[in-house]
């Protein structure tokens, strides 16, 4: 019997130095991807932003936000955020690990967290923050006719852009880089990778 996503993620994660990026002069951010067995398949938990809400309005996203002066480290924030947000409490999430540090287009230096949750979950989003609660199977995320690929050239180099599709959904930008990583791992393409820090 193979590993789950979870154990994937876990196993992967354990063998690799998460890659760090220069925040220099951004906002100081976290985020957690959580897994659940939704009906016995794993599902990755995202959510569908307010028009409220001061950044990427509309836009599908992690639990996650902005670094509190109370924050006692990025973790800390992912999970207060995904409390915030999610109405999932601090501790009914498991964290399996930490992956790359990822920028967003407004100026975020993202921390990234990985975590399970068990299934059934009562989520409570907020109402002023959440428009609706998503979950997308990692099959479908798995399955390459749901991935759309972009590549232009930045700065003489090549760079290739993924967006990802589900039902109505388009996912982009940072939230759908951290996906090609979960993706990555999934399909074992970080199992030999070893991420040395600069």
């Amino acid at each position: 019997m193979g590993l789950t996503p979870p154990e994937l993620v876990e196993r992967a994660l354990a063998k690799r130095v998460v890659g760090r990026l220069d925040g220099s002069g951004l906002i100081s951010s976290a985020v957690m991807v959580l897994l659940d067995p939704k009906n016995g398949e794993y599902c990755i938990l995202l959510n569908k932003r307010s028009e409220e809400v001061e950044h990427h309005k509309g836009e599908i996203s992690f639990p996650g936000g902005a670094r509190d002066p109370d924050d006692s480290n990025s973790l800390a924030t992912a999970l207060r955020e995904t409390e915030e947000e999610m109405g999932i409490k601090r501790s009914d999430v498991t964290v399996i690990g930490e992956m790359d540090e990822t920028i967003t287009r407004s100026g975020f230096l993202v921390n990234v967290f990985v975590g399970t949750i068990e299934y059934p979950y009562v989520f409570k989003p907020s109402a002023i923050e959440i428009a609706e609660v998503l979950e997308f199977p990692v099959s479908s995320l798995t399955d390459p006719v749901n991935r759309r690929s972009e590549t232009r050239w930045q700065e003489g180099k090549p760079v290739t852009s993924y967006s990802y599709v589900h039902k109505e959904h388009v996912v982009f930008g940072a939230t759908a880089r951290i996906l090609q990583e979960c993706i990555d791992i999934f399909d074992g393409r970080l199992e030999s990778e070893e991420h040395q820090v600069d």
